[in-house]
This record gives C-alpha cells, structure tokens and sequence, in this order.
C-alpha cells in the first residue's frame, strides 16, 4: 500500500480547519511550507506495511 504525503496532509488540513476555524491561517501557513518543502525536496514518501 503507498500513501501519497500531499493528499494525507490536506486531508488532516480540512479536518482541523472544520473543527477550529481560527486556526485556519496557521494550518494554511503550516501546509504551504509542508507543500513547499516536499516539492523541494522529492514528494515520494512510500508507507509500506
């Protein structure tokens, strides 16, 4: 099974903006650097079981 690391960290995103709308600017904040920095770096995070 291969999890992809962008879908599962805007999944997580989503789910916290719903729950706590103030913390919106940080989780947005917190997600452009997350995605910034697997485009840098190589995206291809693989979680095997």
């Amino acid at each position: 099974m291969t999890i992809s690391l962008t879908p599962l960290i805007s999944l997580i995103a989503g789910i916290l903006v719903l729950l706590v709308p103030r913390l919106l600017n940080y989780i947005v904040a917190v997600y452009l650097i997350v995605i910034g920095l697997v485009g840098l770096f190589g995206g291809n995070i693989n979680i095997t079981p």
